[in-house]
């Protein structure tokens, strides 16, 4: 119960400091290095199995590594990708705690050019060490992947149709009355962001946070509207699948994205 008091203080403070909100009067909690690593560990869960070796991943038919339990993208040299570059934020906020990455985590694009590359390097010691470092930090990590939903909410709603905004602010209110809905809401935007970059779209259709709390279905607040938030991600996914170039052949990672949803509905 503690963690789940500690992560719902911080989903009611984010709303509460959304442009022309009233403020709750509600604020977030420090979290314990034990609820810090419980979140941590669902999220690696989640992103790679818990296993180190999922710590530096680069999946097929992607352009770009993605390291850490939160799988944070890094781009190679001269690409330019439609998706949030957010190793190099994770880079900063390591450096600003004194965390000292090691020195191939620090140069400012990915060191490896293909996914051939990567791979060929895999068992390097350089890799092996960025892997020790990645697996000794993720309460570093959680804190980084926690202050970035921290910003998310008041940043969606700003974003919102202006005739979408109440509907979207009582969902997001309904999901955080539940401790798997205010994991959901801390989990989603680090999986699939905010839903209000113009480049994160296909067909002019995004899919991150946003999108899932407007195309959520009526429900009541607690396990119902948990639920629901769960279901609404899995269509919105689809929908991003079924508008996706087809030589990128996401349809291959809709089991995945939906078992990670499932989660949503489950209790913490």
């Amino acid at each position: 119960m503690k963690l789940y008091h500690s992560i719902i203080a911080i989903a009611i403070a984010l709303s509460a400091c959304a442009p022309g909100n009233p403020q709750i009067g509600v604020t977030s909690q420090s979290l314990t290095e034990n609820q810090k690593t419980a979140i941590g560990k669902k999220i690696w869960q989640n992103e790679s199995g818990g296993k180190i070796d999922g710590l530096t991943a680069w999946n097929a038919g992607e352009e770009f590594p993605s390291l850490g339990i939160g799988h944070f993208i890094w781009y190679p040299a001269g690409f330019e990708g439609k998706f949030k570059e957010s190793w190099p934020d994770f880079i900063t906020y390591a450096n600003s705690k004194g965390a000292k990455p090691p020195t191939i985590a620090k140069v400012a694009d990915s060191p490896w050019s293909s996914r051939a590359e990567f791979l060929k390097d895999f068992r390097s010691p350089e890799m092996v060490g960025l892997r020790n470092w990645l697996a000794a930090t993720v309460n570093l990590q959680t804190d980084f992947i926690i202050e970035r939903s921290r910003g998310a909410f008041p940043t969606v709603l700003a974003a919102a149709p202006p005739t979408e905004r109440s509907k979207i602010q009582a969902n997001y209110h309904k999901v955080a009355s539940t401790p798997n809905g205010t994991y959901a809401l801390i989990d989603y935007v680090n999986f699939k962001g905010e839903g209000t970059s113009q480049t994160e779209k296909y067909k002019r259709q995004g899919w991150g946070l946003l999108q899932v709390l407007g195309g959520m279905e009526e429900v009541s607040s607690g396990p119902a509207a948990a639920k629901e938030f769960a279901a609404s991600a899995k269509r919105i996914l689809s929908r991003r699948i079924e508008n996706s170039p087809p030589e990128r052949g996401e349809n291959r990672w809709r089991e995945g994205w939906h078992n990670r949803c499932d989660t949503y509905a489950r209790p913490l």
